[in-house]
């Protein structure tokens, strides 16, 4: 079992691992792939001290690099549950799952407009994950609904282990079911179905974490990084404005810190 575990990969996650690395704590760090995020695009950075007019591929490069050579673990991944039992926390990213005593989300902005029925479904029906829950769904009829470039490998998957499956453009998606999900309405087209797989690049932490309190898209946190969920912790962008990279890099530092001492 890891002391903690990092959701996010950018200057808060990153500052995270490392200050926890110093206090001797074994720490992995689950981030999609950097290559995609807008530090990484940025064409020059003039405002983070002591690297002035550095490029957001170098500023990236070498957070990575210094995490690495902290110790810490860096994984490549889509964390899709965070469950806790008796005190552990169950971190799942893509069929993995690692296990914490504590964990710090750093996960940046996640803009994310929940489909009608999605959050009421969620648990009977709904999953974020094929590989994950896929086998529930083992010859049923299943939509997957296309948000991200991975659609068409857990598409396959389920066709794999026998679901009949049915990819659905994110237009205007309505859940609908009684008690499970039933079906799903593609703008006025309703199509029969015993679950609906919703594949984003990211997920909300409010979708990953049950319970964790959110106001305006944005993880509330207290001025150590605690959520209102013990042994969870947060920094960075996901906690608010300003999204600079001093402060979720100042913010990454006091909420491990903050881990370690809980």
């Amino acid at each position: 079992m890891l002391d903690i575990i990092v959701v996010g990969g950018g200057p808060a996650g990153v500052s995270a691992a490392i200050t926890a690395r110093q206090r001797g704590k074994e720490v992995a760090v689950i981030s999609n792939d950097r290559t995609h995020s807008g530090l990484y695009k940025a064409r020059e950075i003039g405002n983070y001290p002591g690297f002035p007019k550095i490029t957001g591929r170098e500023l990236s490069d070498k957070l990575t690099a210094h995490a690495e050579s902290s110790g810490a673990q860096m994984i490549a991944g889509k964390v899709n549950a965070i469950m806790q039992s008796d005190g552990v926390f169950h971190v799942g990213y893509g069929a993995e799952i690692l296990t914490s005593r504590r964990v710090i989300l750093a996960t940046g902005i996640v803009q994310t407009s929940l489909f009608p029925g999605e959050e009421e479904f969620l648990g009977r029906g709904v999953s974020y994950c094929a590989t994950c829950d896929g086998m529930l769904f083992r010859g049923k009829r299943v939509c997957v609904v296309c948000q991200s470039p991975e659609v068409e490998a857990e598409a396959d998957f389920l066709e794999s282990i026998g679901c009949d499956v049915t990819l659905v453009r994110p237009l205007d998606i309505r859940i609908c079911g009684d008690t499970r999900v039933t079906s799903i309405f593609a703008g006025a087209t309703e199509i029969k179905c015993d679950g609906v797989f919703i594949i984003r690049h990211t997920i909300a932490p409010g979708i990953l974490v049950p319970g964790l309190e959110m106001k305006s898209g944005h993880i509330v946190a207290d001025s150590m990084g605690k959520t209102n969920i013990p042994g969870v912790f947060a920094a960075g962008d996901c906690t608010g404005t300003p999204y600079q990279i001093a402060k979720a890099a100042g913010e990454g530092q006091v909420a491990a810190l903050s881990a370690v001492e809980s």
